[in-house]
């Protein structure tokens, strides 16, 4: 099973979904750390290379995880957020991608 790498404040972003969503956003990393795909998924090519967003709808609105496999053997979680709007906000795709720039 590969391990998680959160990066910056993502694990603390994602303590902060209410327990629903936090918990089927750890149902859905689990599924990846094992190499299956989570249930709601697409990729995020706009951000980087094998970069992919968990979608995850609640009762208090919809949620994302954004997070990377391709490199080492590690699943990187880059950025949680609430989606607020249709289309993902521009904040929150640089920051991702800053992210990625991190782990080279």
């Amino acid at each position: 099973m590969r391990p998680l790498v959160f990066l910056g404040d993502a694990l603390e972003c994602l303590r902060d979904f209410p327990e629903a969503a936090r918990r089927q956003a750890g149902v859905q990393l689990h599924k990846v750390q094992l190499g299956l795909e989570p249930s709601d998924w697409k990729p995020m090519a706009t951000i980087g290379l094998g970069v992919r967003e968990i979608g995850i709808r609640d009762e208090a609105g919809a949620f994302r995880v954004i997070y990377v496999t391709r490199i080492e053997d590690a699943v990187y979680v880059l950025h949680a957020f609430q989606k607020k709007t249709q289309q993902t906000a521009k904040r929150d795709l640089d920051l991702a991608a800053a992210r990625l720039r991190q782990i080279g």
